[in-house]
């Protein structure tokens, strides 16, 4: 299973407009091929501070996953609310097996 973790921090100004934006990021993500999972996480400690979990079966689903209509218009749409640029942390999923 091919994995990201995505880090990302916002302007705290756009922290909400950021969330529903990655709702809808969220819903198209976990309905592609080959997605296992697509999670959005708020920090406890920074309500300004995110990461998304991004598990797909292979690195092409994760690459073919970047050039669908609802990523780019996310991609996009947050570009100007970011503090600092996004850092995606690729991983090999060992445990549960993609199946």
């Amino acid at each position: 299973m091919h994995v990201t973790l995505v880090q990302i921090q916002v302007r705290p100004e756009h922290a909400q407009d950021f969330i529903e934006a990655c709702r809808l990021n969220h819903e198209g993500s976990a309905n592609e091929p080959g997605n296992r999972r697509f999670d959005v996480l708020q920090s406890a400690e920074d309500p300004a501070r995110f990461a998304l979990y991004e598990a797909y079966v292979s690195a092409e689903a994760a690459v073919n996953h970047k050039s669908t209509a609802h990523y780019l218009k996310w991609r996009d749409t947050v570009a100007p609310w970011m503090a600092v640029p996004r850092a995606g942390i690729p991983y090999i999923g060992l445990f549960p097996k993609a199946s």
